[in-house]
Parts: structure tokens; sequence; C-alpha cells
């Protein structure tokens, strides 16, 4: 590597990995899927070297494991149970389970294909590994992190004295960051904001479990769109269109009223309410926007609560769609009167340079076989190889929104 080592700790991942990664272990062990990498940027290119770094890092990754002291961290979250925990004692990545190449318009193609216990742990820390290399080797890195750090502290500024308020939020900025360094400032920064008498506005944590363990901060995260398309569409039994509803009751099977967003646009939002009715509606604390108009979901999922008769007030809505603090902070004040908001903030926190963020994904494409794909409210944010299989699962969600009362 020419490159210090990117991820040093297995710990080094999304929160939700490990939400995730125990209801897999106790439900889904049989499960195999294939994650595609995909890089939207049309005028990003990776060269030859990069590729390299790239696979030496995740070669460097593979031979982590994780050490007694971060698995006690881990057993002490009220919702981690000990066989899990157990398990990740004996549990390592395995470089076997990688494609990497060249192969791809931007030069740079990966997949992994294995078990979901395996594979799902594979993608925040090859994203981190990608932006980091690419950051460092096609720019001038100590201008970029100048940059980053002239904004942070712009940002930092503007929220101790009020110019922006983003109520209570987190740092989600992992997959896409500049650099573990680039996260790291900006955790440390906003770490100080509850410290100062002057911000209303309150920094909880971070999805980043390592750096969480390391400053004291809450872990946040629950399920991604990958957890409702393997549960939902993994299955040659199921039908897709129920999707949301094998996957919200494999979780509350799993954790009861703990640890409960639900996320809402893996296959439509419209189609998520079907299945959130008053039981589900009553266990999950609340729910998770991640793509189309965050005003009309809000006033939908607002109306949705009434009408169960449930309280919105009870219940919180997480915004994480392509957040900044002025978008945070119009949201804030739009829903705040008729429910709790929250707010998880990626990309803006974490690699915010004079140059623009890699858009960059790593999705479950495959899953026992089978076809595997994600709809959203927002064309385009899907991922799927197979187009037959997209028109499929619009077909099944069209009939049971016209028929499924």
């Amino acid at each position: 590597m020419k490159l210090n080592q990117i991820i040093t700790s297995l710990l080094e991942t999304d929160m939700y990995k490990f939400s995730m990664g125990q209801t897999i272990f106790h439900q889904f062990t049989d499960y195999k899927t294939t994650w595609t990498f995909k890089c939207r940027n049309e005028d990003v290119h990776f060269t030859q070297k990069m590729v390299q770094e790239i696979t030496e890092q995740i070669k460097a990754f593979c031979k982590l494991r994780f050490t007694e002291d971060e698995l006690a961290y881990l057993d002490n979250i009220k919702w981690i149970k000990g066989s899990y925990v157990d398990f990740l004692r004996l549990w390592q990545p395995r470089f076997e389970d990688f494609e990497i190449g060249t192969d791809a318009p931007c030069g740079l193609s990966i997949e992994a294909k294995g078990t979901w216990l395996n594979t799902s742990m594979y993608e925040i820390p090859t994203l981190a590994i990608v932006n980091e290399v690419y950051f460092r080797m096609a720019y001038d890195y100590d201008k970029l992190l100048d940059s980053f750090k002239k904004r942070l502290d712009a940002k930092y500024e503007n929220l101790k004295n009020g110019h922006w308020y983003a109520g209570t939020f987190s740092e989600f900025g992992l997959r896409r960051r500049l650099s573990a360094e680039a996260q790291e400032l900006a955790v440390q920064k906003f770490a100080h904001l509850n410290d100062t008498l002057h911000s209303s506005s309150k920094f909880v944590g971070t999805s980043n479990v390592y750096l969480a363990k390391k400053y004291g901060l809450t872990p946040v995260g629950t399920m991604a769109h990958e957890w409702i398309m393997c549960t939902g569409q993994g299955n040659h039994r199921h039908n897709p269109a129920y999707s949301n509803w094998y996957a919200l009751d494999a979780w509350i099977k799993e954790y009861g009223v703990l640890n409960g967003i639900a996320l809402t646009d893996t296959i439509t939002t419209d189609c998520f309410l079907r299945d959130f009715q008053l039981t589900y509606a009553t266990l999950f604390s609340g729910v998770r926007h991640d793509s189309g108009d965050p005003y009309e979901w809000g006033e939908k999922m607002i109306a949705h609560y009434k009408s169960l008769g449930i309280d919105p007030k009870t219940k919180t809505l997480l915004f994480s769609d392509s957040l900044d603090f002025e978008r945070a902070d119009k949201l804030y004040r739009h829903f705040c009167k008729e429910i709790n908001v929250a707010f998880g903030i990626g990309t803006y926190l974490s690699n915010d340079t004079d140059v623009p963020a890699l858009n960059i994904v790593m999705k479950t494409t495959i899953c026992n076989g089978m076809d595997v794909a994600k709809i959203s409210d927002t064309p385009g944010k899907g991922m799927c190889k197979n187009p037959d299989y997209v028109d499929y699962l619009n077909r099944c969600i069209d009939y049971r929104m016209k028929n499924d009362r």
C-alpha cells in the first residue's frame, strides 16, 4: 500500500450494519447476496494505480479482527445479544469474496459475493476506502483538507450562534467521507457543540461505531434498503410488493420495541404505508426519509399516524437525504410543532470541500440467485442489473396499490 491503512478497526462501519447483522445471524444465515459497486459521477475516472491501492486497502481490511475491548463495547448496547457478539468474535472478512477490476465506465468495478452475513459488512468499509484513495490520489489532499476545515468551522459557528437550528442531529458520513481524518475532525467538532450555552441544536451521535466508542457518543442506525430488499425479495415464495411486511415482521421478532426507526422508501412510501398499520406503527418509534420530497413525505407520515389514532408527537421523523444545515433548519421549523424531528447528515459533514464529492454506492443486486431492486421515491436512485425485474416489481406494486385495500 502506498497510503496508510484506511480502515483500522472492524467497528469502523455504520451502526445499522450491526442492527441488521444480528437479525441476519438469527433469522437469515443461509441467505447469499451479490453486491455491486457503482460510481454515478460521469466525469470521474479511477486510474490503474488507484484500483491497485483500493485492492491493497481491501486486503488489509480483510486481515482485521474484533478485539475483546470492541466486543465488550458492542455487548453493552442494550439490544445486542450475547450470541451475536460470540459470532463476531469468530467472524472475519474474506478477501476471496471480492472481485475487483477495471471493467466499468469509471475504471473501477467491484463485486462482493457470499453469505449475506459477510457481504453486508463489506459495503461501508469498501466505499470509505474508495473515497479516500480517490481524493488522496486525484487531488492535493492537504488543500482539500484545508478547505474542509474552513467550511467545518463556518458550519459550527452558524449552529453555535443560532443562525441555523438543526434540532437533534447525527453524523452519517462514513461511506462518502473525504478521509478518516476528516470525519473524525467533524465528529470532534460537533461533540463540543453540546458544551456551549449558545447553541440550541444538539449533536447526539454518529453512525460510525468506532468514533462513537472513541468519543462516548451514541452509535446511530437501524436498517438500510438491503434489509427490505433481501427479506422481501430474496425468497421466491414472497410477493415483492409485500417486502416491507416481511422486513418489519422479522425486525419486530428480533427487537420488539427496541431499535425502531423504519425505512419507508425501498419500494415507495405509498406501498410501505399499506403494511405500516397499527401494530407496526405503534411498535416502531419513528420512520426515516431517504428519497422524494421531504415535505410531502413528512405530511404523509403525520396524516398516517393520525389516521391510526396515534399522536404524532410520540413519534419521530428522521430525515437523511442529501441534507445540509439550511435544509434541516427549514424542515425542523416546518414540522416541529406536530412531530419530533431528527436529522442524519452525511456528506455535507464529512466531505464538503472545494471539489464535488463522489456519488458512489454499493448495493445488493442479487439475493439467493434472484434479482432484487430498490424502487425509491426519487427516480434514478434505484439500482438493479435486470430491467425486466424492475418492470416486474413495479407491476406487482401497481397491482397491489390498485387492488389490495
